[in-house]
């Protein structure tokens, strides 16, 4: 079954999205996929949830990957953000550099299971907050 669609671009479509990355990344591990690209999804998930709150709360933001920065924006504008979202500034790794060979060390199934962890902190209080 297909997911709802929303309005492009609306609060509600990006926390669809991020929903679907967050449900990739919790899929059983095929073989031949990279723990990396596990990450990635639990990066993709909490970016997107982040910017559907902003979007919700009129705020502006560049598009970028950086969890932090994302975060930061919400706390300049007086939402309290729980220290369980803030743990997730350690997924801003995973955006980029972590999707393509290269000299890095090679991401651990611990670290993938704590990354998706990270990422349901986030999606399921952004969710809470629309």
């Amino acid at each position: 079954m297909s997911p709802k669609r929303f309005v492009p671009g609306s609060p509600e479509e990006w926390l669809s999205r991020a929903l679907s990355n967050l449900s990739r990344a919790k899929q059983p591990k095929p073989d031949d996929v990279y723990w990396e690209d596990i990450c990635f999804d639990a990066q993709q998930a909490a970016e997107k949830a982040l910017k559907a709150l902003l979007i919700r709360e009129g705020i502006r933001f560049r598009l970028v990957h950086d969890i932090g920065e994302l975060i930061s924006l919400l706390k300049k504008a007086g939402i309290a953000v729980p220290e369980s979202v803030t743990e997730a500034v350690d997924l801003t790794e995973f955006a980029v550099e972590a999707r393509y060979p290269g000299p890095f060390e090679p991401v651990s199934e611990a670290e993938a299971e704590a990354a998706i962890q990270r990422a349901t902190a986030v999606v399921y209080w952004v969710q809470s907050k629309l």
